[in-house]
């Protein structure tokens, strides 16, 4: 982690202004802090390592903060930050795809499973499954799925035609359901002649 957290250190900040429409650095400090969590989520669900997760969203807050001349002050600032998310996240991945594979010295589970174990593996199995899934089809599932965004929303995050969004998240659906399912799972719908 970065030491102190860049939204702490916004909050702080109380009287200059942020652009010509009035709006005040504590203002826009406020409007961004109240999308941290849904950020947190988001990224969290992007990387399966908590560091990487948190390091972005670091990273989308300071851009944020220091490209806010560039928000025009009318609109949802939650697509705006989730649209800074998203291309940061692209940028990271064309890095390291360039970059060979590092494997880690410790193992990825070594928390003792108690209690829950069948839910347990099911969330597991589920995170598996979501992280084989092409990204551009994990982006649109987690944008619509998991923040509750309307395929118009996830279609201006991601920059792309909102028939784009609905046929990548069908994609990613049934890409999810034949890996958690079986390929071969046989539907309950009859056919009637």
């Amino acid at each position: 982690m970065r030491g102190v957290y860049l939204y702490e250190r916004l909050l702080q900040i109380q009287t200059m202004k942020a652009n010509d429409k009035g709006t005040t650095m504590a203002d826009f400090s406020q409007l961004i802090t109240q999308h941290i969590p849904r950020l947190r989520r988001y990224a969290k669900a992007l990387f399966s390592d908590p560091a990487l997760a948190e390091d972005l969203v670091q990273d989308c807050l300071e851009r944020a903060w220091s490209k806010q001349h560039l928000w025009n002050g009318s609109g949802d600032i939650r697509a705006w930050l989730f649209s800074i998310m998203h291309n940061l996240h692209a940028n990271e991945a064309r890095k390291f795809n360039r970059r060979p594979a590092l494997i880690p010295m410790e193992a990825q589970n070594d928390q003792p499973i108690t209690g829950n174990q069948e839910s347990t593996l099911a969330l597991n199995e589920l995170e598996a499954a979501l992280h084989n899934l092409p990204e551009k089809q994990r982006e649109v599932l987690l944008l619509v799925g998991l923040e509750q965004m309307s395929y118009e929303e996830a279609a201006d995050v991601l920059n792309v035609p909102t028939g784009t969004v609905m046929s990548r998240l069908s994609r990613a659906r049934e890409n999810l359901r034949s890996t958690l399912y079986g390929a071969h799972k046989q539907s309950n719908i009859r056919r009637i002649k």
